[in-house]
């Protein structure tokens, strides 16, 4: 049986006992290994990966490529060039069992480039349960506010529901009816009923200026609610 791996963003086609030169594994020679990331193994064909298999490995040693050699030249008046050679770093492992399952299970850790770290298998899964966890527990603490906030709509409604028009007092428009609202007066009844400390007290809080007394809002109330 032969399995399709992906690791060190290229793919590779394996069989049991093959000797693989692939990208440097964060790993030393003699460990046992596993690829999790398997594009097809067997008939199976993932999408875009096979769930549950794995390609067990063991690391033979920790050696380098065929040196490759850079070589750049400026061709000016006052050019330049510049001469570097290069091998790259690669992990020779020979490949052992193919599983089409229970990869997820084997305890066997993972292979990673050497850009990251080993982690045993499993782990990632168990990351992955914790930033679910955490997402989870952060869309509930955002999800309070919603809450309440949608509850105090129908009370804000409710306490506008059979309001008087304040608008038909002299020089009440929209913006000030709000701003009434805001402060829970929504009748003729409750205006006519302020006693003078209660004018001086909303005519600083919202404003007013002298209106209440300058427009006669009062008296126009105590007419309005009867």
């Amino acid at each position: 049986m032969f399995a399709v791996l992906k690791t060190g963003g290229k793919q590779y086609r394996v069989q049991s006992g093959d000797v693989l030169r692939v990208e440097k594994l964060d790993a030393q020679a003699g460990d046992e290994i596993q690829f999790n990331e398997i594009l097809m193994v067997g008939d199976s064909i993932g999408a875009p990966l096979v769930e549950g298999a794995g390609v067990k490995a063991t690391v033979i040693d920790q050696i380098k490529g065929p040196k490759t050699i850079n070589f750049v030249k400026r061709r000016r008046k006052h050019g330049s060039q510049r001469k570097k050679g290069h091998r790259q770093q690669l992990t020779l492992v020979r490949i052992g069992d193919i599983m089409e399952s229970g990869a997820d299970k084997s305890g066997i850790r993972a292979a990673l480039t050497g850009r990251g770290i080993a982690f045993a298998t499993g782990a990632v899964a168990l990351a992955a349960a914790g930033a679910a966890a955490a997402y989870a527990a952060s869309a509930k603490k955002a999800e309070k506010p919603a809450k309440a906030a949608k509850a105090a709509a129908p009370k804000a409604a409710a306490a506008t529901t059979g309001a008087d028009d304040l608008k038909q007092l002299s020089g009440v428009g929209p913006a000030l009816e709000k701003k009434l609202h805001a402060e829970g007066i929504t009748t003729f009844a409750q205006i006519a009923a302020w006693s003078d400390a209660e004018v001086e007290e909303f005519g600083e809080k919202l404003s007013f200026k002298g209106r209440i007394e300058r427009e006669g809002w009062i008296e126009q109330a105590k007419e309005l609610s009867k």
